[in-house]
């Protein structure tokens, strides 16, 4: 294996109860990329980021993460899920949920030790988030949080990042401010961000996949409307925004 491949799936396939989620999925990918994989709800996307967390065992094909089992590789990966399955009303600060990122290097019943404070800080200082180390999580807006959780995800030195619909609950003006986070993270890491965001993922991401059961990816950020409407089963066409070209859906039926 290349040393610089983090992930490499080979002819994955997920089934639930007979029925398959993840079909014939192969995919590399490199210590610097910035992966996008965009597709339509229910078509399999966090069931492959769980799939590389180890999480998930295949029924067939096989998955590697920096070229061990998924499950042995986990304390390299970073994952922030999606923004509505965090308890905000659990009474913590920003310090400790960022803290707690730390478990995987300290191991069960020990304590945090100067490194995981350090890394701590350094993580919150990453994302803009110092300042609000005593604030509890709860009062917290929706691109807060969202950074608070990506510090979680970085206290623990990641080699790759996994990034489950993060800009679902972000208010729009924080979204550009939260991509260019990422800009940064990415010399550091390997990023995957999951979205169904066809137009923001297409301008900050270096290639996207699009995936519906099945895994479409030429590992560029090109997408073809016959790619598109492949994964979406409905009309897709290109509109200009600037200098930068969006892709959106056509309107159609609602019953399509």
């Amino acid at each position: 294996m290349p040393h610089h491949e983090v992930v490499k799936l080979e002819d994955v396939r997920v089934q639930y109860n007979g029925v398959p989620v993840l079909e014939d999925i192969n995919l590399s990918v490199l210590q610097d990329d910035f992966l996008g994989i965009i597709g339509p709800n229910g078509g399999g996307k966090t069931t492959l980021l769980r799939v590389i967390l180890g999480l998930i065992e295949p029924s067939r094909g096989k998955v590697t993460v920096l070229g061990k089992p998924p499950a042995q590789s986990r304390n390299k990966i970073g994952y922030v899920p999606q923004h509505n399955l965090f308890d905000r009303s659990f009474p913590i600060n920003v310090w400790d949920v960022v803290l707690m990122g730390r478990y995987g290097k300290t191991g069960l019943f020990k304590r945090y030790g100067s490194n995981d404070k350090r890394a701590t800080k350094d993580a919150l200082q990453t994302v803009g988030m110092l300042d609000y180390k005593d604030r509890q999580v709860g009062n917290l807006s929706g691109g807060e949080l969202q950074r608070v959780l990506i510090a979680r995800a970085l206290v623990a030195e990641p080699r790759l990042l996994l990034l489950d619909e993060p800009t679902a609950s972000v208010d729009p003006a924080m979204q550009t401010e939260f991509y260019e986070l990422l800009e940064k993270l990415k010399q550091r890491m390997a990023i995957m961000l999951v979205s169904h965001d066809i137009s923001a993922v297409s301008i900050y991401v270096d290639t996207i996949a699009c995936l519906n059961r099945q895994l479409h990816y030429h590992g560029s950020k090109e997408l073809t409307p016959e790619i598109l409407e492949a994964t979406y089963k409905c009309p897709v066409q290109m509109i200009a925004h600037g200098t930068i070209p969006h892709r959106v859906l056509k309107e159609h039926p609602a019953n399509d």
